[in-house]
C-alpha cells in the first residue's frame, strides 16, 4: 500500500494494515521472508553518512523465535551516536513488502525529514529508499521508530545519543543506553483485533465480588463501586495489554536473558533510559540505589534525587548512580503491576542481584475520574493557574457529546503535574513529579501565551475508541492551527481513565509547574485520569507535524490529530 499527503489521513487507519486486523488476517510484510534471525547486540552507527536496511527477521526470546521487523538486522536498532551541530544523511532502504518509515523522535528536523506518512512524507515503498538530511541542532537521549502500521510492536525502534558540542554538564565515568520494550509472540494486527472485540481482553485481574469482600483495603467506597458500575468503568483497567501479552524487555533481552551492565566500584555511572514499548509504561527503581535524574527528553535539568520514577511510552530521562562493589537489579515494573522488565548492574559479568516481587496491583479511584469532590491528594500544584497577559481561549467549553466514540467527561479534572503517577503515591519513598523538573538554562522564549487551546483526549474504554476533542484522525478533523512563532498554552485534558503519553513532533512543550523561566521542555508528557497538564509552546517551525498519544494501540484507533504551522509572509512553504 501506498500513502499519499492527500489521502494519507484517511489511509493511515483505513489503508490495508487496518483490513488485515479486521479479518484476522496478516499483512503481506508479515509473510515475506525471513532475513535471518536479529541480534540483540545492536552496535553503533556514527558519522554523516549512515545506511540502514529494514527487513523481517526473526527474533527470540527465552528460546522461542518470533517474526520481526528490524533495522540492520537487530532489536533494539543501531544505536546512532551523532554529534551537536553536525550534519547528518540518513538512508533508508526498505526490503519489507510494504510502506515504512522512520521518525526521528525528539529531534528538530524539516518537517518533510519527519517521517510520518500521509502527514510529512509519503512513505518508504517496497523496494525503495529515502534519505533524511538535516542538521543536528541539540544534544541528549533521543530515539528512533516506525511511524508505519504496527511495525513498532515488531522491534522496529532504537536509540540516539547526540553528544553536545561544548562540555557536558552532567559529570559521569561510564555510561549505559537502556531501551524499554514490550514483546509479544502474538501478531500487533490480532492484537488491536481482540482490544477491538473486548476492551478487557488481557485484564485477567479483574476485581470480584469475593475479591471486594476479603479485601478490607478496597480503596473504593460501596459509593464509588456503584458508581465504577453505573458507567461500566472496570478500576483495574490499568494498561490495555498485560503480562498475559508481553514480555518485558531490556535492551531485547527477557528477565531471564539478563542484559547487565558493568561498572567500577566508585564510579558515577550514567543510565540513559528509552520507554521504547509499544503499550507499557513503566516504573522505574534500582533497590538499594538513588537515581539522580539529570536530563528529561533529551534536555539537561537541575539534579534531583528519587528513589522511582514512571516512564510514559516515548519518554526518556538520563539518571546518575552511584553503585558499589555489589550486584543491583534494574525494575521496569509495568504500570498495571502484571510484569516487569529486570536486567542487572554489575562489577563483573555473571552476578545477579536478587529481584523484588511484583508489588500489589493499583487500582483507579475516583480522582482517576476526574471526581476531585471525591478527594484530592496532597500538593497538587495551582501553578497552571497562572493568569496570562492575554487569555484568548480557542477551546474553553467541550463541543463534543458523549456518545458511542466518548463514554465520559471528566466533571472536574485538576491539575495532576505534582502526580507521582497511578500506584505510586503511598510507596513510602521520592518519586519523581514533573514539578520536580527544573530546567538546567533558561527557557529560550519566556513569552506569556497569547491564547490558550483547550484539548480533551476522549475515548470508549469498553469500545477501544479513541481521539482528540471526540474526533478520530479517520475522519480527517480540522488540523490545530497556529502562526509561526506564535506563543500558545495548550491545556491537555484527560477525559478517560487511563494515563496517555502525549507526544508533539518536532517541537518542544514547557511544563508550567511553576518554575517561572526554568520550566522544564518535554517532547512527551504523561496526562493523568481525571487530570490535565498545562503546556506552553512556540511554533517556531512552520509545516504539518503529527501530535498524538504514543500508545501505539491507541494512536492506531485514531487518537492522532494535525497541528499546522502556517508561514509568516515571505517564509517558504
Amino acid at each position: 500500500m501506498t500513502y499519499s499527503v492527500s489521502l494519507g489521513r484517511r489511509a493511515f487507519l483505513g489503508g490495508g494494515a487496518a483490513l488485515a486486523a479486521a479479518a484476522g488476517l496478516q499483512p503481506a510484510w508479515a509473510r515475506a521472508l525471513s532475513h535471518g534471525v536479529a541480534a540483540k547486540n545492536q552496535g553503533t552507527l556514527s558519522g554523516e553518512d549512515i545506511r540502514m536496511i529494514v527487513a523481517n527477521s526473526g527474533f527470540t526470546v527465552d528460546g522461542r523465535l518470533g517474526h520481526a521487523v528490524t533495522i540492520n538486522g537487530t532489536i533494539p536498532a543501531p544505536l546512532l551516536r551523532l554529534k551537536q551541530g553536525q550534519n547528518v544523511r540518513i538512508t533508508v532502504e526498505n526490503r519489507l513488502a510494504e510502506d515504512t518509515s522512520i521518525h526521528w523522535h525528539g529531534l528538530l528536523v524539516p518537517f518533510q525529514m519527519d517521517g510520518v506518512p500521509g502527514v510529512s512524507f509519503p512513505g518508504i515503498r517496497p523496494g525503495q529508499s529515502f534519505t533524511s538530511d538535516f542538521p543536528i541542532k541539540q544534544s541528549g537521549t533521543y530515539w528512533y521508530h516506525s511511524h508505519s502500521g504496527l511495525q513498532e510492536q515488531l522491534g522496529h525502534y532504537g536509540p540516539i545519543i547526540i553528544d553536545p558540542a561544548g562540555p557536558d554538564p552532567v559529570a559521569y565515568d561510564r555510561e549505559h543506553v537502556i531501551v524499554l520494550s514490550d514483546w509479544s509472540f502474538m501478531h500487533p494486527h490480532m492484537i488491536f483485533t481482540r482490544l477491538k472485540q473486548e476492551g478487557g481482553f488481557f485484564n485477567r485481574n479483574k476485581r470480584t465480588l469475593a475479591d471486594r469482600m476479603n479485601d478490607k483495603h478496597d480503596p473504593l467506597s460501596p459509593t464509588d463501586r456503584k458508581m465504577f458500575a453505573k458507567m461500566r468503568m472496570d478500576p483495574t483497567d490499568i494498561a490495555d495489554i498485560t503480562a498475559a501479552a508481553y514480555t518485558f524487555m531490556v535492551n531485547g533481552h527477557s528477565p531471564a536473558e539478563n542484559w547487565t551492565g558493568l561498572f567500577s566500584p566508585g564510579e558515577r555511572v550514567r543510565l540513559r533510559i528509552i520507554n521504547a514499548a509499544t503499550q507499557t509504561i513503566f516504573n522505574l527503581r534500582i533497590p538499594g540505589l538513588k537515581l539522580t535524574v539529570v536530563a528529561a527528553d533529551g534536555v539537561d535539568v537541575r539534579p534531583v534525587e528519587v528513589e522511582e520514577l514512571q516512564i510514559g511510552n516515548a519518554e526518556t530521562y538520563d539518571v546518575i548512580v552511584h553503585p558499589e562493589d555489589q550486584a543491583y537489579a534494574f525494575v521496569a515494573e509495568s504500570i498495571d503491576r502484571s510484569g516487569m522488565g529486570v536486567a542487572t548492574l554489575a562489577p563483573r559479568a555473571g552476578m545477579r542481584a536478587a529481584v523484588p516481587p511484583l508489588r500489589e496491583r493499583p487500582t483507579l479511584t475516583m480522582v482517576d475520574m476526574g471526581m476531585t469532590g471525591h478527594g484530592a491528594h496532597a500538593g497538587h500544584g495551582t501553578a497552571s493557574n497562572t493568569p496570562m497577559v492575554h487569555d484568548m481561549r480557542d477551546k474553553s467549553k467541550v463541543d463534543f457529546k458523549v456518545g458511542a466514540g466518548v463514554d465520559m467527561i471528566a466533571p472536574m479534572p485538576m491539575d495532576r503535574s505534582g502526580d507521582p503517577g497511578i500506584g505510586l503515591d503511598n510507596v513510602g519513598h521520592k518519586v519523581l513529579t514533573y514539578k520536580d523538573l527544573v530546567s538546567l538554562k533558561p527557557n529560550a522564549d519566556t513569552r506569556p501565551p497569547t491564547r490558550r487551546i483547550d484539548i480533551h483526549l476522549t475515548g470508549n474504554m469498553e469500545r477501544f475508541m479513541w481521539s482528540m476533542d471526540g474526533e478520530k484522525l479517520s475522519e480527517n478533523p480540522e488540523p490545530y492551527r497556529l502562526a509561526r512563532n506564535e506563543r500558545v498554552r495548550m491545556r491537555l485534558i484527560n477525559d478517560t481513565m487511563m494515563t496517555h503519553p502525549m507526544h508533539i513532533h518536532g517541537h518542544f512543550w514547557q511544563i508550567v509547574n511553576g518554575h517561572g523561566a526554568h520550566q522544564p521542555s518535554k517532547h512527551t508528557v504523561r496526562v493523568l485520569p481525571g487530570g490535565y497538564i498545562d503546556l506552553d509552546m512556540t511554533a517556531d517551525a512552520p509545516g504539518d507535524w503529527a501530535f498524538h498519544c504514543h500508545l501505539l494501540y491507541h494512536m492506531h484507533a485514531g487518537m492522532m490529530r494535525v497541528v499546522k504551522i502556517r508561514p509568516m509572509d515571505g517564509d517558504a512553504a
